[in-house]
């Protein structure tokens, strides 16, 4: 299988977030994730790494709002340009917004700290230095492994960092700044018809936002309810698509504690729509963070549960584009990645 991996990421590393409540806690979403699956990747006999080449904007400006990409471009910098302080000591801070647009309007605020909070959805999107260099080598890897996909009819891996589905067209959030996953389904959208399956225990948010009216790319999301969980507003069963779109989404909320076999049952569903509205393409949203042990979910997946999870999906024969979301056990992160992709090699 080819393995579409860039060593940008290793440039966003922030050193903190504000976690529930208002905790500042170290930065789930780090570098050791991708070791700890690079480490697994490279003791079989079936993982062929590419560093991934430059598709250019076009694909990114097709899917997210231009305003908020160059927004992600330049607020790093105009930041430290207006704080002395903090361009004193860039390596100790993150940028993130004071402020959140609660209501949606058309009207983006002048101001960089105003923009933020139109642009940024929470405070676990934390921006440095080089993280739009490390999303935009993120989405690459994404689309290198859609273009995998068309040439070759196989499945393709993109080792993606940072993640990608919380990003919606105009906001960052969950980690995510680029929606790695919705840009290469649709870039996939002009060769055929494309499913998007994500399987990350938070909702895919971002990409239901890009997706929503759309009829030619069917999503649907496995995920904790967010009456309970992040994100709280979004993934509920009731959401399924608006205009052209409607009926070409689905959510699948499941309750705290949900196990293999009540997550496999959801699968099974959700696996029957993608036959009948029978792709050429999937687009797999692998967040491992459903596992029995990740700190930030409820769910009790196993190891055995993800083999059977992944088999389920590769059954479908179909070319799959599989991207990297979450998951942050990092000591079980890398094994589990592997019996995943294990069922598309």
């Amino acid at each position: 299988m080819k393995i579409f991996y860039s060593e940008e990421h290793r440039k966003h590393y922030p050193p903190f977030e504000v976690f529930d409540g208002g905790k500042r806690v170290p930065y789930y979403e780090n570098p050791d994730r991708m070791d700890k699956i690079l480490s697994a990747l490279k003791k079989t006999d079936w993982a062929e790494f590419i560093a991934p080449v430059d598709f250019g904007l076009a694909p990114i400006y097709a899917t997210h709002d231009e305003g908020y990409i160059q927004f992600l471009a330049s607020a790093w910098t105009e930041w430290l340009a207006s704080d002395p302080e903090i361009a004193a000591a860039p390596e100790q801070n993150a940028f993130l917004p004071a402020t959140f647009a609660l209501r949606r309007t058309p009207r983006v605020p002048s101001t960089l700290l105003g923009k933020a909070g139109y642009y940024m959805m929470d405070l676990s999107a934390c921006i440095m230095g080089a993280t739009y260099e490390a999303a935009l080598a993120s989405a690459n890897c994404a689309l290198n492994a859609a273009q995998e996909a068309v040439n070759s009819q196989r499945s393709a891996f993109g080792l993606c960092r940072p993640p990608g589905h919380h990003a919606g067209k105009d906001y960052a959030g969950g980690y995510c700044f680029i929606n790695n996953a919705s840009v290469a389904a649709n870039w996939l959208s002009a060769k055929g018809k494309v499913a998007l399956l994500d399987i990350d225990y938070h909702a895919g948010n971002g990409t239901q936002d890009i997706f929503y009216e759309r009829d030619d790319v069917l999503t649907i999301s496995i995920h904790g309810d967010p009456d309970y969980e992040y994100p709280h507003y979004v993934g509920f069963a009731d959401e399924t698509g608006a205009g052209a779109g409607l009926g070409f989404h689905k959510n699948f909320p499941l309750p705290k504690d949900t196990d293999d076999e009540g997550y496999l049952s959801a699968l099974d569903e959700a696996i029957t729509m993608i036959k009948n509205f029978a792709p050429n393409y999937l687009i797999l949203s692998a967040g491992m963070d459903t596992f029995k042990d990740d700190p930030l979910g409820t769910f009790k997946v196993t190891r055995e549960g993800f083999r059977k999870i992944g088999k389920r999906i590769a059954d479908l024969n179909l070319p799959t584009v599989i991207i990297m979301e979450g998951g942050y056990a990092n000591e079980a992160l890398g094994t589990n990645v592997v019996t995943l992709l294990e069922n598309f090699k």
